[in-house]
């Protein structure tokens, strides 16, 4: 498997999983666990943006 393989892959996954999570808080009966649910989800999108303009060819990563 090729390296950009090895991150398209990688992306899949990780935007995914943010995906199950979004589900996941939507139906949190719990407040706090709605909110780390959701916070996690943001993390992992975050993430995945970073990782996608990193493999682009763009050397300033977002903060």
């Amino acid at each position: 498997m090729s390296e950009s393989e090895d991150v398209r892959d990688r992306l899949r996954r990780m935007r995914g999983r943010a995906e199950d999570l979004e589900k996941a808080a939507e139906q949190a009966s719990d407040p706090s666990e709605r909110r780390r649910l959701q916070d996690e989800a943001h993390r992992l999108e975050s993430q995945s943006v970073q990782v996608s303009g990193m493999a682009s060819g763009d050397i300033y990563p977002m903060e």
